[in-house]
């Protein structure tokens, strides 16, 4: 059986330099690529992001996912979070954002999940996209035209989220669904690093550094040497084999050798 999609991934995460605990969750382990930004206080964001994680943990090593898969599973980790809650461990809650491999017609595609503020990129063709948005006040306000984004991004808001998983909010997820691409390199980090790391700086190291690792492990230095106000997760994904119709499979060698990533281990839970 041909894998729609075979990728090279690479994980960082550090505490930061303000903040006593990681409370940043992630997975890095095909076809599952996710980061989660826990919130609460008193080790409940730690355990919201962990718990919500942890329900994703089934579905490793499966060939592919379903949007029913994660649906499946979203509703599993609100109704676990919720329990954290109500164990008193305060309004515990945690974003959500990332990607999964999924497939169509046995073609490789990218099945992209956000809830909150914590966010997914997309490089391609030496191009930084933004795939998720922002689920918060200062988004809104852009929408609304009442920010600019320059302006957001020093808005003593900024860091109000209107979803969550937890945190007595019931606001949906959002998915996307687009062909992967040979050459795609996929970046899931929580906000601590687009606090810190300007997108173009992003874009800079994303596209010349060609190992993943490596990539991720820099992203993380330089927030914290930015300042570290938060606790920073980077999760980064390469595909590096593309089927791209039923039957044929193209791989990093069919690509330019000075732009194609290096394949590195997988990572994995935390």
């Amino acid at each position: 059986m041909t894998r729609p999609l075979i990728v090279a991934t690479g994980a960082a995460t550090h505490s930061g330099l303000r903040r006593p605990l990681n409370e940043d969750s992630y997975m890095a382990s095909p076809p599952l690529f996710l980061v989660a930004d826990g919130m609460g206080g008193h080790e409940a964001g730690e355990r919201a992001s962990a718990t919500v994680i942890d329900e994703f943990a089934r579905y490793i090593g499966r060939v592919d996912l379903e949007l029913e898969d994660l649906l499946e599973a979203l509703a599993r980790a609100r109704s676990a979070v919720e329990a954290l809650s109500s164990d008193g461990n305060g309004r515990a809650g945690t974003t959500l954002s990332g990607v999964v491999v999924a497939s169509v017609e046995g073609m490789g595609y990218w099945l992209t999940v956000n809830i909150g503020d914590s966010r997914t990129y997309r490089l391609a063709d030496g191009e930084l996209e933004q795939i998720s948005v922002d689920h918060s006040v200062v988004q809104e306000l852009i929408e609304s035209g009442e920010l600019t984004a320059a302006e957001a991004a020093t808005d003593r808001r900024r860091n109000i989220i209107t979803r969550a998983i937890g945190a007595s909010s019931t606001g949906d997820a959002d998915y996307w669904l687009f062909p992967a691409e040979l050459g795609d390199r996929m970046l899931i980090c929580s906000d601590g690093l687009t606090t810190e790391v300007s997108d173009e700086r992003i874009t800079q190291i994303l596209a010349a550094e060609p190992d993943p690792q490596r990539a991720a492990d820099i992203l993380v230095d330089e927030a914290v040497q930015a300042g570290g106000r938060d606790n920073i997760t980077v999760v980064i994904v390469d595909a590096v084999s593309v089927a791209a119709r039923r039957g044929a499979l193209l791989q990093a060698d069919d690509v330019d050798a000075d732009t194609r990533p290096r394949e590195a281990a997988a990572g994995g839970v935390r």
